[in-house]
């Protein structure tokens, strides 16, 4: 359908290093390439330095594949001078800086181009623009506002000290408080990516075939909702040939678990040790996977089966029944979880609003705070391997979270009194940072380290009498 003669004998085909499994039809164009240079039906000059990649259709089209940003910027890194790509990649493939990139929608086509009989356009490094490094440049309009959450300003303050400080996130309330409404208004308030945090999230779903044709650039923070049926597997990944889960799309996002009580207990364990290392690795007969996982744990949950304690007057669960409720989230999670947030059912004042009710904030107003104090952070750290509060390490602690000798004595009272560990401890001290940084104070100070200590008391409210 290319219109090529093959003289037709033995052809013997080596996907070097025998050692890596090789899958997807990726491969297609480069071993089509492979046997047209062999016959001298292509000059071996014109492919030296140069990677191809594309599925090859029997009508000899190239076909779209996935996970071309990261092959062409591997490429890149290993000093290729030119990328064959199929057409329907090209915007993908040009994210990448430093390495043109020659599209070709058929073998026939692209046969011309290396041949010389058709003139070569490779794209350059840029697609409308978008690689323009300035903060915010790769943004696109949010959904939803803080502004139709009726009441709870404590629980919305407390969400807004959360994504500051890119802090993990637990509310604790009855149905129909606004826990998932809240939760689902977190992206209007997250901070704009940079470029770099872009790309790198880009990267992960070109991989997973979860890119626009015409818009590849992942132009906001992800937000990942997962359901209580998901596995484990679906949240770190998996596979014969492991590939990301739910917890790497929230790369430098959000991720969100709704009813976190529904979650079989083993599934939510595997949440500890990415919430902690920032990554996950995953081992194989066939080598060692790695996956980033930087990203911002949002859960909601009720008190109870029925959802209504610790109010007698409607809960109708025994307390063995709360005990064994409660009891399905373990306490090495909760102490990976930063902020815990009592959330009330809504006032009826404050859901009918009306005269002398106080205007709801608007989530623009509540993202300038948000991303002044990202400001801070970043400035403060450029340094360091974190760029957030949350992320310091615990080494770092005494010097960028010190405190008065009146904090001091704040701080050793409330570990003492509530029985604080040494995580608790310093995910208190990094909430106090954030809250600092929201007020615009450098140190943190005494009202800072009570509001930061209050978000550890509903954690002793309902799993205090398992401990």
């Amino acid at each position: 359908n290319s219109g090529l003669e093959v003289p037709v004998k033995k052809t013997v085909i080596n996907l070097s290093p025998g050692s890596v499994r090789k899958r997807g039809a990726s491969f297609d164009l480069p071993i089509a390439l492979s046997i047209l240079a062999s016959q001298g039906l292509v000059r071996q000059e014109a492919l030296e330095q140069v990677l191809a990649v594309g599925e090859l259709g029997l009508d000899g089209s190239i076909r779209d594949v996935p996970g071309v940003l990261p092959i062409v910027w591997e490429a890149r890194k290993q000093g290729y001078k030119l990328c064959i790509v199929p057409a329907g990649n090209e915007a993908e493939a040009a994210l990448v800086e430093g390495i043109p990139v020659l599209a070709a929608g058929s073998l026939a086509r692209l046969l011309e181009m290396l041949s010389g009989n058709a003139p070569v356009r490779a794209r350059p490094a840029d697609v409308g623009g978008v690689n323009a490094h300035a903060p915010g440049s790769v943004e696109t309009a949010f959904e939803g506002d803080f502004q139709e959450v009726k009441g709870q300003g404590a629980v919305k303050r407390a969400a807004e000290i959360a994504v500051a400080g890119g802090h993990n996130f637990l509310m604790i309330g009855p149905p129909g408080s606004g826990k998932s409404m809240i939760a689902r208004r977190i992206p209007t308030i997250l901070p704009p990516l940079e470029m770099e945090e872009a790309l790198e999230i880009t990267k992960i779903y070109s991989v997973q075939g979860m890119l626009e044709k015409d818009t590849p650039l992942i132009r906001r923070r992800p937000f990942r909702e997962v359901h209580h049926t998901a596995t484990k597997a679906a949240l770190i990944g998996g596979g014969l040939i492991p590939a990301p889960g739910e917890i790497s799309l929230a790369h430098k996002g959000v991720l969100f678990l709704d009813e976190l009580t529904e979650f079989p207990r083993s599934v939510l364990e595997v949440l500890r040790q990415p919430l902690e290392e920032k990554r996950i690795r995953l081992t194989r007969k066939q080598g060692v996977y790695e996956f980033p996982a930087d990203f911002m744990l949002a859960a909601a949950m009720n008190p109870c089966p029925c959802g209504y304690y610790p109010d007698m007057d409607r809960c109708a669960c025994t307390p063995a029944g709360i005990s064994q409720y409660l009891g399905k989230v373990s306490q090495p999670f909760l102490s990976r979880i930063d902020i815990c947030m009592d959330t009330p059912a809504v006032d009826y004042r404050n859901l009918k609003g009306g005269p002398g009710q106080k205007a709801e904030e608007t989530s623009e107003k509540i993202r300038e705070r948000v991303c002044l104090a990202r400001e801070r952070q970043m400035r403060r750290y450029s340094g360091e391997p974190g760029k957030t509060n949350a992320s310091l390490p615990a080494k770092k602690i005494p010097e960028y979270c010190a405190l008065g000798t009146k904090e001091e004595r704040v701080m050793e009272s409330a570990f003492r009194q509530m029985g604080l560990t040494a995580r608790t401890y310093h995910k208190v001290l990094k909430v106090a940072r954030t809250i600092a940084d929201l007020d615009g104070k450098e140190k943190i100070q005494t009202g800072h380290l009570a509001e930061a200590i209050g978000y550890r008391l509903p954690d002793a409210k309902y799993w205090g009498s398992l401990r």
